[in-house]
């Protein structure tokens, strides 16, 4: 959406990643992506979209498929946009509602508020306006309309509705105004005034991903070590920067530095009652850690994760009870308590979080498997590689 050449530094290559450029270069983008670097160079066309209709595959990248049907709001033409088996069980139908309240012709392809998503754009384009957005499922509804908004000519009034995880929107306006276009949000109400510009970036650096963090902080906490998360800053934008805090509440140390953050444990825990909506992601992380701490644990206000790469709440519940904890499953979340965990082959459920998260226990706990571990390249394709550098941090 910038105009110009801009260089992404630290970018995170996996699976998602990857869908994401294909996605933009079938758009007519020209993007260089470096894997060995972790760089990626994109030539934006400053908000407009080069290619005149085209078919897009997501795969199993909700963040791509949310922001991308936001984005084709700035083309022309007739937009497929299509993912793989779980994708098309996702829900986008809030999104779908809020885009057409602002005249974009979009609907679900089987008029059941999941991809495929059909999006047509005349050659007056989007102008924007007003629109209210249920953002109970994903706080990625909101930022997949505040990202073009500035491009828009009317710009965005934005009433958002449901339990968001206000932290990734937050980062979101925070991102948009270090790219030079601006917004307000107050209470439930958030305005993007029309007519700005997004400017190119030499060189952006990615922030450390904070949630792939979390496994590796979880880790020294659950079986007593230190581990330093280099890069990481208690100013980080991200929403998932608080599982440190939380992490001490339940008896780590943890110590800022000037190169990151460090995480040490003694191994023993307490539980924790916590309200996890706005780190969602990390529930599988805490819910792996849980039956291990010398009290309950209590995971609440996270009933719209059932619909991620999985259902997670219940492949949690289900695999915890697998390994012998006491599991109690409710809409919003659960109640763990302390339990003797044993060894089993754990089901993944082709979902990445799931996986990583029970591989943290088997760190505690010989003879945990993990069926189909590769779902993690998703998000985090050396994940065990750097697992395995806790060990022997000279691998």
């Amino acid at each position: 959406m910038a105009q110009g050449r801009s260089t992404l530094s630290g970018a995170g290559l996996n699976d998602d990643t990857r869908q994401m450029a294909a996605a933009l270069r079938t758009l007519g983008f020209e993007l260089d992506v470096d894997e060995a670097a972790a760089q990626i160079v994109v030539d934006g066309r400053g908000g407009a979209i080069p290619a005149r209709g085209a078919e897009l595959d997501a795969g199993g990248a909700g963040t791509a498929m949310r922001f991308l049907l936001g984005f084709l709001t700035l083309g022309r033409g007739r937009f497929r946009l299509d993912g793989n088996k779980r994708m098309r069980e996702r829900p986008v139908g809030p999104l779908l509602d809020a885009l057409a309240a602002l005249g974009v012709s979009v609907r679900a392809e089987r008029n059941n508020g999941c991809p495929p998503v059909l999006v047509q754009v005349g050659l007056g384009g989007v102008r924007g306006g007003a629109a209210r957005i249920d953002a109970a499922v994903s706080s990625q509804f909101v930022s997949a309309l505040l990202m073009p908004a500035p491009l828009w000519p009317d710009g965005l009034e934005l009433a958002v509705t449901g339990d968001a995880a206000r932290p990734f929107i937050t980062m979101t306006l925070r991102l948009m105004e270090l790219w030079g276009a601006g917004g307000t949000m107050n209470g439930g109400g958030i305005v993007v005034p029309g007519g700005q510009h997004y400017e190119a970036q030499k060189n952006f650096e990615v922030e450390p991903d904070a949630s792939g963090a979390s496994y590796f902080a979880a880790a020294a906490a659950l079986v007593g070590g230190k581990v330093v998360l280099k890069g990481l800053r208690a100013g980080s934008m991200q929403g998932d920067i608080a599982f440190l805090p939380l992490l001490e509440r339940m008896g780590a140390h943890v110590e800022w530095r000037e190169d990151g953050v460090e995480v040490s444990g003694s191994g023993n825990l307490t539980g924790a009652d916590v309200a996890m909506s706005g780190m969602p992601d990390l529930v599988p992380t805490l819910a792996a850690i849980a039956p291990f701490c010398s009290s309950p644990t209590r995971i609440r206000g996270v009933s719209f994760i059932r619909h991620h790469e999985s259902d997670r709440l219940r492949a949690l519940a289900t695999e915890l009870h697998r390994l012998g904890a006491s599991v109690h499953e409710c809409e919003d979340g659960m109640l763990i308590e302390p339990s003797r965990i044993v060894a089993a082959a754990v089901e993944t459920y082709d979902d990445h979080r799931i996986a990583m998260a029970f591989a943290v226990a088997g760190l505690k706990t010989a003879g945990i498997r993990l069926r189909h571990p590769g779902c993690v390249s998703k998000t985090y394709p050396d994940f065990f590689r750097d697992l395995a550098r806790l060990s022997n941090p000279q691998a």
